[in-house]
């Protein structure tokens, strides 16, 4: 034992303060227990900190500017724009921070204790926390553990001064003029149509043969459409080999389809995943059970290999998203708590703030056809809905994926405006067995965005009002 070092017992131990730890600690407050937070960073994590929330707001901020030089369209003239991008990062850091001081109050009122500094296991019951040159153990009941995860480093691309992980890119203080983004997934297409949208020449390199490749090339051919008109460069089936720096910036060597090309860049964003930090906690040795990976394996209410201990978010397999690791913090607390409750994982939608967004929820017209269902398919423009076009919004589309016979909605995908807020519809739809019938009958306020999953799903039933049914 280091001198000076002492034990604190406590019930419910959460490591970790993000979207999963601390709604894990809330819910294990409300339902009677004392819970102590460990926390290295800030409080919120990744997702309020240095992903999600900075990430919305530069997305705004740049639409705002986008939209702006573009107002001549309806008749607005607007002079002299320009961007001050200190203040733009000055008003995103002021976002950022108004919500982990509500995640801090959340905690003063559940009366949750929070301990800064790194969590070490020693024990299956018992941490070691250092924080400096102070370090403090603590004894638990139960343990969730909600350490998150953080970029992957490609060996070619050491992150550095001109070699930008999400995190340096959120937090640039000057807008590129010229910008390499390495992964087109959906960190790399968000932050490149930034960066884009303020002035930056933006290349994309991805290395399968379609941007975002979780979602169906329908979907992803109209964001790449839109970022070729805002001048972004995207190469498919390229795969970045090394770098060159000097002495303003990199020079990228990529091979592309088989043909060696060079890109010049103030910076390069490496965007192509992430990996779960589960590799300095020690828990390999105190025996719990992780893939060859990293993650932690656990049951359906994140119970790992050691019974009082959980895990939960990205440390876990599945999707890496703030809204996945909620759920689960709720399920690990209210299973700590005595209660039935167990994950269901058949609603988890999927959202890319592409331009224009794309989400996803249930399974999609592809994944029904591989898994060999009997399906219908209610596929709406956003051309044909009045609201959309009054807000000049016209291109996209509501794909619905119902099952032929009982019309129970199975999945639905949207590319368009406000497709991150659509798809909620259909996730309760979802999450409730509604059927097409059911979706077709609620009437839906006009003219509104959402009335066009009425209008997909009448097409589904093959009785469309506004478009012909071919």
């Amino acid at each position: 034992m280091v001198v000076g070092e002492f034990t604190t017992e406590v019930d419910v131990l959460v490591i970790g303060a993000g979207p999963g730890g601390y709604v894990a600690a809330i819910r294990a407050a409300q339902l009677g227990k004392s819970v102590t937070v460990v926390e290295r960073g800030e409080l919120g994590g990744v997702c309020l900190n240095v992903g999600c929330i900075p990430s919305k707001a530069l997305i705004h901020a740049s639409h705002t500017y986008d939209h702006m030089k573009a107002a001549d369209q309806m008749g607005i003239s607007v002079e002299n724009v320009s961007v001050d991008f200190g203040k733009v990062q000055e008003w995103k850091s002021k976002v950022v921070k108004q919500l982990t001081g509500g995640v801090g109050s959340l905690f003063k009122g559940n009366k949750i204790q929070t301990v800064p500094g790194e969590a070490l296991f020693v024990s299956e019951n018992e941490v070691r926390v250092f924080n400096g040159y102070e370090v403090n153990r603590y004894k638990f009941n139960h343990c969730i553990i909600a350490t998150g995860s953080r970029p992957i480093e490609l060996p070619a691309f050491p992150y550095g001064e001109r070699v930008l992980s999400s995190t340096e890119a959120l937090n640039l203080t000057e807008i590129p003029k010229n910008l390499v983004v390495i992964g087109g997934g959906y960190i790399g297409i968000e932050l490149g149509s930034v960066y884009a949208r303020f002035g930056s020449k933006v290349t994309i390199l991805e290395g399968s043969d379609q941007i975002l490749p979780g979602f169906e090339a329908e979907m992803t051919r109209l964001v790449e459409r839109k970022l070729k008109k805002n001048k972004v460069d995207v190469f498919t089936k390229a795969m970045a080999k090394g770098m060159e720096e000097t002495e303003n910036g990199v020079v990228v060597t990529a091979e592309v389809k088989g043909e060696e090309k060079k890109f010049e860049a103030d910076y390069v964003l490496v965007t192509v995943g992430r990996r779960p930090n589960t590799d300095e906690l020690g828990l390999s040795d105190i025996g719990m059970k992780l893939t060859e990976k990293g993650y932690v394996i656990v049951d359906k209410q994140g119970q790992t290999s050691i019974p009082n201990v959980y895990a939960i978010g990205d440390i876990v397999e599945g999707p890496a998203l703030a809204h996945k690791a909620s759920y689960e913090g709720k399920v690990a607390a209210e299973a700590i708590a005595g209660q039935p409750s167990a994950v269901d994982y058949k609603v988890i939608p999927a959202v890319v703030f592409s331009d224009p967004e794309i989400s996803s929820v249930g399974i999609s017209e592809r994944e029904a056809k591989e898994q060999g269902l009997d399906y219908v398919v209610g596929r709406f423009p956003f051309a044909a809905n009045g609201r959309a076009l009054s807000v000049n919004a016209g291109e996209g589309f509501v794909k619905l994926v119902a099952d032929k016979e009982t019309g129970v909605v199975l999945g639905a995908q949207i590319v368009g405006p406000e497709a991150s807020n659509l798809i909620a519809e259909i996730g309760l739809a979802i999450e409730m067995g509604a059927t097409l019938e059911d979706i077709e009958l609620t009437i839906h306020a006009h003219p509104t965005l959402g009335e066009m999953m009425m209008e997909a799903a009448e097409l589904a039933l093959g009785h469309p009002i506004h478009v012909l049914n071919k």
